[in-house]
C-alpha cells in the first residue's frame, strides 16, 4: 500500500510541474517547449490525462496551429465540457464557425463557457440568426447569463439597432450593466449605427470605477467616427490626466479626432511626439496618420510615412490605396499600390477592393475595371459584399456602362442604401430621369430609408429632365416627410433645376432665401443657367458674386467671357480676360481622353501631337463631308472668335475640338460595332453636341461622351440627354 501511495504522489507531483509549465508555455505562446513537454509526456509512464491534454490544445490553437490541437483532442479517451470548450474555441478563433458548432452539438452537457464561445464565433463571422437562434436555446435552459454572453449578443447585433436596444434593456434588468465589456460594446455598437447620444449616455452610466482603458477609447473613437473631434481630443485629454495607461489604439482614435477636425498642426504636433515615443512604425498608428496626411491633401506626406512602416500589414495597404483615390491625379498610383500589395502577398478584403475600385472609377478605365470585378467574384469576402458591389455600380455608371451597373444591382441578394443611391445617381447621371424616379419609388417600397444623398440624385434627374413641379415636390418633402434638411447641394440641384428650365428670377429668388449664405456652388449653377439662356445682365450679376466669394476662381471668368462672346460683346471679353490676366489666373485647359488597347490617349483643341494626328484629321475631314450631306450645319456661335474672323475660321476651330479628335481616334483604332467612351473635363459644347449626333448615324456606332455634368450616350442620331442639358 505503501508504494501504490507513493507512486500515486510522484505523479500527482509529476503532473503538477507538467500543469505549470504549460501554463507558462501558453502565457508565452512557446510552442517549441511545449512540444518537447508533449513528446516527453508521451514517453513517460504518467497514464494519460485529460487535464494535461486540454493544456495542449490549448497552446496549439494559441500558437496558430490547429491541426495540431485537433490531433491532441482526437486522442483524449474521454474528453471533458473543459475539453471541449478549448477546441471549439480553436476553432472559433480561425473563424471555422460550422466545425465549432459540429464540436458543439457534441458535447454532452454544455456550459455557459461553451456557449459564450460559440454565440461570439457567430457574433464575429456576422451570422447574426444563429446567434440570436443560439441564445434563445440558452434562456430555455435557463443557464446563468455572465457578461461575456451580453458582450457577445451586442457584437451579434452588429447594424440592428432594435436588437442592440434589446439586449441593452436585458443588461439593465439582469444587472450587468456594471460590467466594463458590456458597456464597452454597447458604446461601440451605437456609435457604429450613427446613435452617438446612445453611446454617450452608455460611458456616463457606467460611472469613474467600472471604465477602463478600453472604455475611454471607445468613446474616443466614437467621437472622432461622428467628426466630433474637439470632443474626442478634451476626452483623451482627461484620460491623460487620470493615469490611465495610453496604448497604440488610443493614439491611433486621437488621429482620428485630428483627420475628422482636419486640424494639420495639430496633427503635425501629435506625429512630433510619436516619433519621440517610438510609436511612429507602428501600422494602427501609421494608418492614422496617412488618413490624416491624405484628407488634409499632404498625399506626399502619408507616402512617407507608409515607407517608413516596416511590416505594413493589410489595414494599413488599404489606408494608403484610399488616400491615392481621394485624388483624381492618383488614381494610377492607388492601382499600383493595389497590385503591390497583392505581390507582397496579402489578400484583399472587402475595403481593399471598395478603395481601388474608387480610383479606377477616377481613371474612367472600363478594363481595368472588368478586371477588378473578375477578381472581386474570385475572391473570398463574405462579410460585406454588399459594398463592393455598391463600388461596382459606381464604377460601371461613371464608365459609361450603365448596363453592367444594371446587370450588378439586379443579381445582387442584399440592397441597402447605398446601392439604390448609387443606381440612382447612375441613372441621374445618364438622362434616364424616369428610370431614377421609378427606383426611387422601389426603394421606398423596399422600406429603406431615402438619405440625403438619394435626394440630391434624385433633384438632378428631375433637373436634367425639365422636370420643375416634380422637383419642388421631392424638394419639399425632404423636411416634412423624412425629417432631412436640406442643405447646399440640394439648393444648387434646385437652382440648376430652375436654370435650365429658364426660370432664372425664380433660381435668383431661391438663392436669396436660402437659410444660409449662398456659395461658389450656387452662383455657378445660375451663371451657366445665364449662359445658357443669354440672360447676360443676370449673369454678369452671378459672375460679380462668385469673384467676391473667391478671386481666383478661373471657372468664373471663363464663364462670363464665354458669355459675352457668344453675345457678340468683344469688349466686354477683351475686359474679362485683361483682368484674368492682371490677376495672373491661367483657365483651365480643356481636354478629352478615350482609353484603347488599355492606354489613354489624351487631346486638346488643335492638337498636334498625336502620333496618329495626320489620319485623325484626315478622317475628320471625310466625315465632315459626309455629315453636310445628312444636314449637318456648324452652329459657329460655339468658336467663340470675333465676327471679322478670316473666312472658314470659325469652322475650323469647331472641327478641331478635344472631343471630336478624341472620337475621331477612338473610330480608327477600334473595330466596327465596338462602343466608344470618351471622357471631357468641360462641358460639352452644343456644335459638339450636334456634330457627334451625325457622327453615331453615319458610322452606326454607340458614342458615349462623359463631360464635366453627365453621360451623353450618343446612338442612331441620338443623345439619351434628350437635348436637354
Amino acid at each position: 500500500m505503501k508504494a501504490v501511495s507513493s507512486s500515486t504522489s510522484t505523479s500527482t507531483s509529476t503532473l503538477e510541474r507538467f500543469g505549470h509549465l504549460l501554463k507558462s508555455c501558453i502565457s508565452d505562446r512557446d510552442l517549441s517547449t511545449g512540444r518537447a513537454l508533449q513528446t516527453l509526456f508521451i514517453k513517460s509512464q504518467i497514464p494519460p490525462s485529460t487535464y494535461l491534454s486540454n493544456h495542449f490544445v490549448h497552446l496549439y490553437a494559441k500558437c496558430g496551429h490547429l491541426s495540431l490541437a485537433r490531433q491532441v483532442f482526437d486522442e483524449i479517451p474521454h474528453p471533458n465540457v473543459f475539453s471541449f470548450n478549448a477546441i471549439v474555441s480553436a476553432y472559433a478563433k480561425e473563424s471555422h464557425t460550422h466545425i465549432a458548432r459540429h464540436l458543439f452539438d457534441q458535447i454532452p452537457q454544455p456550459d455557459i463557457v461553451s456557449y459564450n464561445t460559440l454565440l461570439s464565433a457567430h457574433a464575429a463571422s456576422g451570422e447574426t440568426q444563429l446567434a440570436f437562434r443560439l441564445f434563445s436555446d440558452l434562456r430555455q435552459l435557463k443557464l446563468a447569463l455572465d457578461g461575456f454572453t451580453l458582450s457577445a449578443m451586442i457584437v451579434a447585433c452588429s447594424d440592428d439597432i432594435v436588437g442592440t436596444k434589446q439586449i441593452h434593456a436585458l443588461t439593465l434588468s439582469c444587472g450587468f450593466n456594471s460590467f466594463a465589456s458590456v458597456n464597452n460594446s454597447l458604446i461601440s455598437n451605437y456609435s457604429n449605427n450613427g446613435f452617438l447620444d446612445d453611446a454617450k449616455r452608455a460611458f456616463d452610466e457606467m460611472g469613474s470605477e467600472i471604465r477602463d482603458e478600453v472604455s475611454w477609447n471607445s468613446m474616443v473613437v466614437a467621437y472622432g467616427q461622428h467628426k466630433e473631434g474637439s470632443r474626442a481630443l478634451k476626452l483623451f485629454q482627461e484620460m491623460v490626466r487620470r493615469g490611465f495607461k495610453i496604448d497604440i489604439f488610443t493614439l491611433a482614435s486621437v488621429l482620428t479626432a485630428f483627420t475628422s477636425l482636419e486640424d494639420l498642426w495639430g496633427g503635425l504636433q501629435f506625429h512630433a511626439q510619436l516619433i519621440k515615443c517610438g510609436f511612429e512604425e507602428n501600422c494602427h498608428v501609421g494608418s492614422g496618420l496617412i488618413d490624416l496626411y491624405s484628407k488634409c491633401s499632404k498625399i506626399l506626406d502619408a507616402e512617407k510615412v507608409f515607407e517608413k512602416v516596416k511590416e505594413p500589414d493589410l489595414v494599413l495597404w488599404n489606408t494608403m490605396i484610399s488616400g491615392y483615390s481621394q485624388y483624381i491625379d492618383f488614381s494610377e498610383e492607388a492601382l499600383d499600390c493595389f497590385r503591390q500589395m497583392q505581390r507582397n502577398g496579402f489578400c484583399p478584403d472587402d475595403c481593399s477592393f471598395v478603395c481601388v475600385l474608387s480610383a479606377c472609377s477616377n481613371l474612367s478605365s472600363p478594363a481595368q475595371g472588368k478586371q477588378l470585378h473578375s477578381l472581386a467574384i474570385k475572391s473570398d469576402i463574405p462579410k460585406n459584399r454588399v459594398s463592393v458591389n455598391n463600388s461596382l455600380i459606381a464604377l460601371y455608371s461613371k464608365c459609361g456602362n450603365l448596363n453592367d451597373a444594371s446587370q450588378v444591382f439586379e443579381r445582387m441578394s442584399e440592397h441597402n442604401t447605398v446601392s439604390f443611391n448609387s443606381m440612382i445617381a447612375g441613372y441621374a447621371q445618364h438622362g434616364l430621369g424616369i428610370k431614377a424616379l421609378i427606383l426611387f419609388q422601389q426603394m421606398l417600397e423596399s422600406d429603406i430609408v431615402p438619405t440625403s444623398i438619394t435626394f440630391i440624385s434624385i433633384l438632378s434627374a428631375c433637373a436634367h429632365t425639365g422636370k420643375v413641379d416634380e422637383g419642388w415636390d421631392y424638394f419639399n418633402s425632404m423636411k416634412k416627410k423624412y425629417a432631412i434638411e436640406p442643405c447646399a447641394e440640394h439648393y444648387s440641384c434646385m437652382i440648376d433645376l430652375l436654370g435650365r428650365a429658364g426660370q432664372l428670377e425664380e433660381a435668383e429668388r431661391l438663392i436669396k432665401t436660402m437659410p444660409f449664405r449662398p456659395g461658389l456652388i450656387e452662383w455657378a449653377a445660375l451663371l451657366s443657367a445665364c449662359r445658357t439662356h443669354g440672360n447676360i445682365e443676370l449673369g454678369a450679376k452671378a459672375a460679380d458674386y462668385l469673384l467676391q466669394l473667391e478671386p481666383s476662381n478661373a471657372a468664373a471668368y471663363v464663364m462670363l467671357s464665354n458669355m459675352y462672346a457668344s453675345a457678340g460683346k468683344w469688349d466686354d471679353v477683351a475686359t474679362v480676360r485683361k483682368l484674368m490676366r492682371d490677376r495672373r489666373i491661367k483657365k483651365k485647359p480643356g481636354c478629352s481622353w478615350v482609353e484603347v488597347n488599355k492606354e489613354i490617349h489624351v487631346f486638346i483643341a488643335e492638337d498636334r501631337s498625336h502620333p496618329m494626328i495626320k489620319e485623325i484629321y484626315g478622317f475628320l475631314e471625310e466625315m465632315y463631308r459626309k455629315m453636310k450631306v445628312a444636314g449637318y450645319v456648324p452652329d459657329v456661335r460655339w468658336a467663340l472668335v470675333r465676327d471679322d474672323a478670316k473666312e472658314g475660321e470659325k469652322e475650323l476651330r469647331l472641327g478641331h475640338h478635344s472631343e471630336k479628335l478624341a472620337i475621331a481616334f477612338g473610330l480608327i483604332s477600334t473595330q466596327d460595332g465596338v462602343p466608344i467612351l470618351v471622357m471631357k473635363n468641360l462641358r460639352i459644347c452644343g456644335d459638339c453636341h450636334t456634330a457627334i449626333k451625325f457622327i453615331s448615324a453615319i458610322v452606326g456606332r454607340e458614342i458615349t461622351v462623359r463631360d464635366a455634368h453627365r453621360f451623353h450616350c450618343f446612338r442612331e442620331g441620338r443623345c439619351s440627354c434628350g437635348d436637354y442639358w
